[in-house]
């Protein structure tokens, strides 16, 4: 029964945000956390939308033996302005590919919390290109910012538990940037 309430709950979120109107401009640097602002001397090369989920899975901690809730994968589609599918957002390891083949790994610098106990913190990454050319292979860093779920574990993880999974529904901006 909890199963089938996460994913229909998932299903009300993904459909909610798949109506949302046209994207945000990217926020302003010095209106973000001191942590996760982009370095002077880059520019906005692309911004998008995001609805995914976040599969969690209740494991035992190997150095205290307590049992935690761990990121086991996520799946993302990130929309462009017209509301067109463009990027694919998959982890671990963190890695958007874009509909031309493109793709960039993250490699995590900073978060800054997230006002709310179920919104993912605000995240900065620096890109690390793949050798395929494209709109992704000049990418630098990557925001994620404007995050609406993905957190907030309901049920605690118990000893009992390991091994169950959890599915949240999320949504958040991603802005890629290149140098300027």
């Amino acid at each position: 029964a909890a199963g089938l309430f996460v994913l229909i709950t998932a299903a009300g979120l993904m459909t909610a945000c798949a109506g949302r109107g046209a994207l945000p401009r990217a926020q302003a640097q010095e209106q973000l956390d001191a942590q996760i602002q982009v370095p002077p001397g880059h520019v906005v090369a692309l911004e998008t939308t995001a609805v995914g989920l976040m599969r969690y899975e209740c494991r035992l901690q190997t150095a205290s033996a307590s049992p935690g809730w761990e990121l086991a994968s996520v799946h993302a589609e990130l929309m462009e302005r017209s509301g067109s599918p463009i990027v694919q957002y998959t982890a671990p390891p963190p890695t958007w590919t874009h509909m031309d083949g493109s793709s960039v790994t993250g490699d995590l610098l900073a978060l800054a919390p997230r006002p709310g106990t179920t919104n993912l913190p605000y995240q900065l990454s620096r890109a690390m290109p793949a050798e395929t050319r494209g709109a992704l292979h000049a990418i630098t860093y990557i925001q994620r910012i404007q995050t609406k779920g993905g957190q907030g574990m309901a049920q605690p993880c118990t000893p009992e538990r390991a091994g169950e999974t959890l599915i949240l529904p999320y949504q958040a901006d991603y802005v890629f940037w290149k140098a300027g």
